[in-house]
This record gives C-alpha cells, structure tokens and sequence, in this order.
C-alpha cells in the first residue's frame, strides 16, 4: 500500500539480524507457542500501526458506532520504521501493537517468524478467508510449512500511468486515457514521448518525476526480481533491465529528478514539475492529498510494457497482545467486501479479492479528481492473471542499496555505468548482512 515510501532505513538490517537469530528457537521462543486464548473482554483500545493511506481513517466511525467496546487508536508513521520497530519489539517480547499492517517486501521475512503471529487459520472463520483471495495473495502470508497464515491480505499493486492532461494539452499531446496509453506500448516508446514533451516546453519542465519510480515498475514487469526462490541474487536479470531503463530517463534529460518521497517531490504534483509518473492504485490517494487543488486536471492510462505489481499489504496481529479477540474481529472486518469497497473508492486501494471486481459498484466506479476514470475496471484489467516475483528474504536490503546508487546518479554523482557496477557491490552486501 500503499503511500507507501519504499526506501528503508539502516536501522532494519540489525533488526532483521536479531530476528532472523530468535527464529532459530523456534516455537520455544519468547514470541513462539500456541496461539493465545485469553483475552479482554471489558471495553478495550486496539493499537493500529500502519503508514500511508488504509481507509482506516474513513472507516473509524463506522467502526466504532457498531463497536461501542473497541475504540480505535491510529497510528500512522513511516513505512521502513513501522516495520523495523515490529521486528524489534517481537524480539524484545512487547512494545507491539494489537494490529500491523505488513508490506508486501517485508512479508516473506515475517512469514519465516510465523511463532509470533497469530495463525488466521486458527481464528473463527479464519480458515474460511482463503477462497476470498486470489491464491498467490493468501500463499504470500501463509508459512513454508503451509501451516500458519499470519495475516489477512488487504491491496494489491496493479500498474497504470497517472498524467495531467492539462500540461499534455500544452505541449500538443493527446489527453484521453485511450490515445495516450497507445503513446507507449514499450518503456523506448514512453522515453521519447517524453524527449518530446520535455521539447514542447522549452527544456522548462520535464517529463516524469523520478528515476526510481520507472526502475519499480520495470522489475515488476520482469519474470524474476532480485532473488529466485532459491534466495540467489539475480541482479543481471530483471534488476539490469529496470537500470538501464531508469537511467535512459536521466541520459535523455525527461527526469525532474525529484527524490520520492521528498517535500520537493510531494510539492511537484501541485506544481506541475512533472506531466507523468507510474502509479500503482494505492498512488491514488497519495496524489489527492499531494495536489487536492488539480481534481481533473490527472487521468489514468495503461503502463507501458503492460501489468506487473507494486506494492500490496497485509494486517497481522502479533501474538503478544492483550486483545487477540477484538483485534481479529477487526482485522476480519476491515477486509470484508464492503469495508474493503469503501477504501477502494475513497482512497484507491485495489481489493486482493477478484469478486469484488465483479461487484457493479465497483465496475461502474468513476474516480472525479482523476476526471471520472474508471478506476476499477483500469486497475482490475492489470491484476488479471498477474502472477507476482518472489521478494526473497533482503528484498528490501537489496532495493535500498541498488536504489540509493541509483539516486547518486540522478545526482550527478556518477555515471550509469560505473553506478551498475557500484550498485551490484552494494547489492551483494546487503544480501549477505
């Protein structure tokens, strides 16, 4: 999900290092053994950590009228730190909250310490949850073993391109979804799109926002990402590809080269600093809150290169919490059809459930501030038979070494070539931290 900052902070690495370490007792451990029974069952406040856009927010009230005994206490932060403090308090043995959401990048190493979650198919109806999701959803969560599924699935990351056609009818490009998703069949033909656009403006503005956000989507698009199954580094595959694309944009000048992420960046969309970036579903929110002030100036069109996954997440409740009961009766709620609607059309976030794709509601959708797109059917068309990379283990080590050279050389601070190869160094030593 989501908003969803990608770039993760060297705290997690000693943190990952200490948990990898605890899983080695296994079920005996301090956060192992059975799924716990007791429970509060007076009045009680379930802690929610989670980062970006959930449609927590929006369903709160709604929550808490039909729920008078369980309030909810949000609290957003930082995607890397929300992460990396989980993986510190299951070592410590508290400090966790009753719910969290986990990131697609970090699920399978949380799956791997299934003994300090509690399992959903232990909980009422849990096992039940499984025919909801697409497979390759509900198996991300579930252990080697296939015996635990340590959290619900809540999005997943179908891929379009989000543009403004104001600043396309500026420089002479065409503006319905149609024809400028025919502009881009292939990444090559993307790229000079842009040297056009870039043209049509005098060298003023550029095309996309950052090099980094055409490298994710590229190596979703790739069979194989960072690691195979086996957990061996693949990086002349998929990784390569995504490089030598992401920096084609910085070679031919169509980068504004704007950190993502960053205040600069956040500002660009309200300013017009850029006419186009990739756009996962739960980008959508992200944008509105950017650039509340531009509703209908942005429209949606196919990705170039077609599909691929970025992003997607999951609620899990660790085991050591008070109020297991309420906190699953949550989690169970959330990721209903009719909660989880209600967040794709207020916030983006594309259901992990196909049959909520065929619900008419849901077809018949027209997002006004991306002038009346129709959002579930563009990113439903994207997730259809989409069968994401396995993540291995460092995913997320791997992504921040690769991506903080490729930011170097966004800045100037070294070339394509030489930042592969430094990239490839950086890479190998995460992998083995």
């Amino acid at each position: 999900m989501s908003s969803r900052k990608r770039w993760i902070r060297a705290a997690a690495v000693g943190a990952a290092s200490a948990l990898l370490l605890a899983a080695c007792g296994g079920d005996d451990g301090d956060g192992g053994g059975s799924t716990p029974t007791a429970t509060n069952t007076g009045p009680v406040t379930l802690k929610i950590n989670y980062w970006g856009e959930f449609g927590f927010k929006e369903l709160k009230a709604k929550w808490e009228a039909d729920h008078p005994n369980i309030k909810l206490s949000l609290n957003p932060g930082d995607y890397a730190k929300t992460q990396d403090s989980l993986a510190q308090y299951l070592v410590a043995g508290s400090g966790a909250p009753d719910v969290t959401a986990i990131d697609e990048g970090y699920i399978v190493k949380f799956r791997n310490m299934s003994d300090y979650f509690v399992n959903v198919l232990d909980m009422p109806g849990g096992k039940d949850r499984e025919k909801d999701y697409l497979p390759w959803k509900w198996k991300q969560s579930m252990s080697a073993d296939g015996k635990v599924n340590i959290g619900l699935g809540t999005d997943i990351g179908g891929q379009a391109m989000c543009y403004r056609r104001d600043l396309f009818k500026k420089a002479g490009l065409p503006t319905e979804r149609d024809e400028v998703g025919a502009l881009w069949p292939t990444w090559d033909a993307f790229i000079e799109e842009g040297k056009k656009y870039v043209k049509a403006t005098g060298g003023k503005k550029k095309f996309i926002d950052d090099m980094v956000n055409v490298f994710n989507p590229v190596l979703s698009q790739q069979p194989v990402g960072y690691f195979d199954t086996s957990e061996n580094l693949q990086l002349d595959g998929g990784p390569k590809v995504a490089w030598d694309t992401a920096t084609k944009t910085y070679s031919e000048g169509i980068s504004a080269n704007l950190t993502a992420w960053s205040a600069e960046w956040t500002a660009g969309f309200a300013n017009g600093d850029f006419a186009v970036l990739a756009c996962p579903a739960w980008m959508l929110g992200h944008i509105q809150t950017s650039a509340p002030k531009t509703t209908g100036k942005w429209d949606i069109a196919t990705i170039p290169g077609g599909g691929g996954n970025w992003g997607g997440s999951f609620l899990s409740i660790p085991k050591q919490g008070k109020n297991i009961q309420q906190a699953w009766e949550f989690v169970n709620w959330v990721t209903q059809p009719p909660q989880q609607l209600e967040i794709f059309k207020t916030v983006g976030n594309l259901p992990s459930q196909p049959a909520i794709w065929t619900d008419q509601s849901f077809q018949d959708y027209k997002k006004e501030f991306f002038n009346n797109a129709p959002t579930g059917v563009i990113f439903a068309k994207t997730a259809e038979g989409l069968q994401p990379q396995y993540l291995g283990k460092k995913n997320n080590e791997v992504r921040d070494a690769i991506q903080k050279v490729l930011t170097k050389v966004q800045q100037g601070k070294t070339d394509p070539v030489k930042g592969w190869e430094e990239a490839k160094k950086e890479a190998e030593a995460a992998a083995q931290k």
